[in-house]
């Protein structure tokens, strides 16, 4: 773990579904950010012991980017009850219309935070591109209507999902299969151009690390 700027911290840990991908990395990237009464946890997974010491003196909120970027969300939810923002998962629709798959393989919408929707534990928050969450967060649209950006404003700071990555070559538009067979990748800067208007210092990629406006703009040219 490290700290990227007071009450700003950055990790990273193993994905436990990766097997092998060569489209995504092994690790993947979690952000804390603490206002000294508020900590909020940004797609987390495995996080460090300094910070779920720190949760136990805050009120302490999970934001995830996308549904399936749950991670150790149920784990978090179950263990100390945090609030859990997030978009809501594929519908039956949204599977079909994605990866052209049937009705019948698309039965029931994706299992992306089912424990949540059954009410097993916790309360599903939903949210959308357009709203301002209660803990201070406004959501951009990303390249689907469930996979958001996310501005922090009093950090400058943005959180993306999967609309933008790092793999290695530096922050750009996400090559993965779903979005770009949606959109083209132009389609996909053109909804991402908005964030270009507000005053980003930090890019904190989930897919690859924290990165800055520069990148920002290259990757959006």
């Amino acid at each position: 773990m490290r700290e990227l700027g007071p009450g700003l911290w950055h990790w990273e840990a193993s994905h436990p579904q990766w097997e092998g991908s060569v489209r995504w990395g092994r690790l993947v990237s979690s952000y804390a950010i603490d206002d000294g009464g508020l900590l909020l946890l940004f797609d987390p997974i495995a996080p460090p012991s300094e910070i779920v010491e720190l949760a136990a003196g805050r009120e302490t909120a999970i934001v995830l980017t996308c549904p399936w970027h749950e991670r150790a969300a149920r784990g978090l939810v179950e263990r100390f009850n945090w609030p859990l923002f997030t978009p809501p998962p594929d519908s039956q629709e949204d599977l079909m219309r994605k990866y052209g798959v049937t009705a019948e393989e698309a039965a029931g919408g994706s299992p992306d935070l089912a424990w949540l929707q059954a009410g097993d534990t916790g309360a599903a928050h939903l949210y959308a591109a357009g709203d301002r969450l209660p803990v201070g967060v406004e959501a951009f649209a990303g390249w689907e209507h469930n996979d958001v950006v996310l501005w922090i404003a009093d950090r400058r700071a943005v959180v993306v999902g999967d609309a933008l990555v790092d793999f290695g070559q530096g922050l750009e538009i996400s090559p993965s299969e779903g979005s770009t067979k949606l959109m083209t990748r132009e389609q996909i800067a053109e909804r991402l151009r908005p964030l270009l208007a507000l005053p980003v210092e930090q890019v904190l990629a989930t897919h690859g690390g924290p990165t800055d406006r520069a990148a920002l703009e290259r990757a959006l040219a």
